[in-house]
């Protein structure tokens, strides 16, 4: 007999675990803090990689759904340099294997797959304690609670089921994206909508860079990255729209003009996100009824693994589970086994990736990364 699951979070890592488990006729409840699937931005584009977020589709029964959903012509890149010269220009041919799909379509197939009343929409986790023999209690921020048999964290970079395994917190590695967008471009922002191209696109140089993606219906999604101290970010007030883009281009005012109107045009309020990371070993030792998964188990800097990796934690602790009927000890110990090297692994090419986009060598070492001219570092 399977023990019923307790997932805390709704992201894709929390709603493939929960899928995944329902294929196998294992039965769980999915506890999440926001109010519906549509109570805020999802974000933009996502792409799904072969072995990674694929294979967790797969699992999942929902491959073709994926495909169904996907941004065609999106796999197209570009680099450039604070100039606006063209390094780097690579058509969607339709050979890659990274296929772009919005975050939001591709959590609402997740959610579609799950039976009805699998998730507890409005149940944001405030704490946790363990109870004895393996269960675990998680409050909410209703003051309601929910005692676990098998009891798993999917909530992300600040978890509240972490410190039932770990002491680690998420450190500030000195770096920050603002994110904003320009809407149909193609009309209204023409100019900027032909530097970007069809798909996504990095203006690089050592501690910063402009980027961009082209996503459905004509949006151009702006990432621009600063290494600044968090407190230059906190003296930047957010609610004056004007003046924070005013702010942030400033750091750019060398740069070519059709670049910094990736910002200055930006007609949405940017928003700010500080990256931090967890240790990039970071594990923990066996205690019984308890994971965690994606990034509440291993945060790292962005590299376009983090979806990914969620999904798949989620399909092979879901598999995991199956395999083991009976034995939820054995099947997380497997789990364990197996996550704990492959997220090293991966959050020190995170790491890597950071270093060919903002290192000394950018936009350089990331060009001769992807026309195989070299690997820098």
């Amino acid at each position: 007999m399977n023990t019923p699951v307790t997932i805390i979070g709704a992201g894709l890592g929390g709603l493939t675990l929960a899928r995944v488990l329902h294929v196998h006729g294992i039965p769980a409840t999915v506890h999440e803090a926001e109010a519906s699937p549509t109570a805020r931005s999802q974000g933009g584009l996502l792409d799904i990689h072969e072995h990674t977020g694929q294979s967790a589709l797969r699992a999942a029964g929902l491959f073709e759904e994926f495909l169904g959903a996907v941004h065609q012509g999106a796999e197209a890149s570009r680099i450039a340099d604070r100039n606006g010269k063209i390094l780097l220009d690579e058509a969607d041919d339709g050979t890659g294997g990274r296929p772009e799909v919005p975050r939001a379509a591709l959590r609402q197939i997740l959610i579609d797959a799950l039976p009805a009343g699998t998730i507890r929409w409005g149940h944001k986790a405030t704490g946790a304690r363990t109870l004895g023999d393996g269960r675990h209690e998680v409050t909410f921020a209703d003051g309601t609670t929910v005692a676990a048999d098998l009891l798993v964290g999917a909530d992300g970079a600040w978890s509240r089921i972490r410190p039932l395994l770990s002491d680690a917190t998420p450190a500030y590695i000195g770096r920050s994206m603002i994110e904003t967008y320009l809407l149909d471009a193609d009309t209204r922002h023409p100019h900027s909508a032909r530097t970007v191209g069809d798909g996504s696109f990095a203006a690089l140089a050592p501690g910063k860079g402009i980027s961009a993606h082209r996503e459905p219906n004509g949006v151009l999604h702006t990432y621009v990255t600063v290494d600044r101290p968090r407190e230059w970010l906190d003296s930047i007030d957010f609610t004056d729209a004007e003046a924070a883009r005013a702010r942030i281009a400033a750091e750019f005012d060398d740069w070519a003009p059709e670049l910094t109107a990736l910002i200055t045009e930006g007609e949405t309020t940017p928003v700010p996100r500080t990256v931090n990371t967890l240790p990039t070993d970071h594990r923990w030792d066996r205690v019984p009824g308890v994971t965690l998964l994606g990034d509440a188990a291993h945060l790292m800097p962005p590299s376009g693994e983090g979806a990914n990796l969620a999904m798949y934690d989620g399909a092979e602790l879901a598999l995991a589970l199956a395999a083991h009927p009976g034995d939820t000890e054995a099947a997380l110990a497997a789990y364990e086994e197996a996550l704990f090297p492959r997220s090293a692994a991966a959050a020190v090419e995170a790491l890597h990736v950071q270093w060919l986009c903002h290192g000394d060598e950018a936009p350089h070492g990331l060009v001769a990364f992807f026309t195989g001219a070299g690997q820098g570092g």
